[in-house]
């Protein structure tokens, strides 16, 4: 009976092994991993345990020209983030985890790539709480609350603090962002734009 249901267990991961890959292929390039490959591994033990017969690795080549190698020892904190995103982009409909935070998911993007990696975000927010720290404006304006964490200085000692931005407060952060004079009319209404 263990051997039938390993037997099952290894073909239905087998199957979804080649189902996620597949669905990777055309999501890493929107969040900026042009020519990136991503692969699962089903790695045979010699005895069945509790977890089945096998191991699964996720691999992935984030350039184009290099092999695949295990997820959690060649990924930099950004490019691990935005391969975290397509995969819960993918699986959003049967997750189960509540709360999903995404730190450094904006390292090393700009532009058209930071626009979509805030869309996946903002559709992957449909189904769970999403926290994310950024620095880029585009994926700042797309979330549903901002809150604006400052460090400081009181009694000699460093703070941190946090305020929820919403209105003009929200508008004047997302131009500081941009890079241009938050009271300036035109970095208003790109921020404007942004958020509209």
């Amino acid at each position: 009976e263990l051997a039938a249901a390993a037997a099952e267990l290894s073909a239905a991961r087998a199957a979804a092994a080649s189902r996620l890959a597949a669905a990777m292929e055309p999501v890493l390039p929107e969040l900026g991993l042009v020519g990136a490959r991503f692969e699962v591994r089903l790695s045979s033990h010699d005895a069945v345990s509790a977890g089945g017969a096998e191991s699964v690795t996720f691999l992935v080549a984030p350039n184009r020209g290099f092999d695949p190698m295990p997820l959690a020892k060649i990924a930099s904190g950004g490019e691990l983030s935005r391969i975290m995103l397509a995969l819960k982009s993918i699986l959003a409909t049967v997750d189960r985890v509540p709360v999903l935070i995404f730190d450094e998911i904006d390292a090393g993007v700009g532009g058209v790539i930071a626009t979509s990696v805030a869309r996946k975000l903002a559709e992957v927010g449909e189904r769970h709480q999403v926290f994310v720290v950024t620095h880029l404006p585009q994926v700042a304006s797309r979330a549903a609350s901002h809150l604006l964490v400052a460090k400081g200085e009181h009694a000699g000692r460093t703070t941190t603090a946090t305020r929820l931005l919403d209105g003009e407060a929200r508008v004047e952060e997302i131009a500081r962002m941009l890079g241009g004079d938050p009271e300036s009319t035109t970095s208003r209404e790109h921020a404007r734009e942004l958020l509209g």
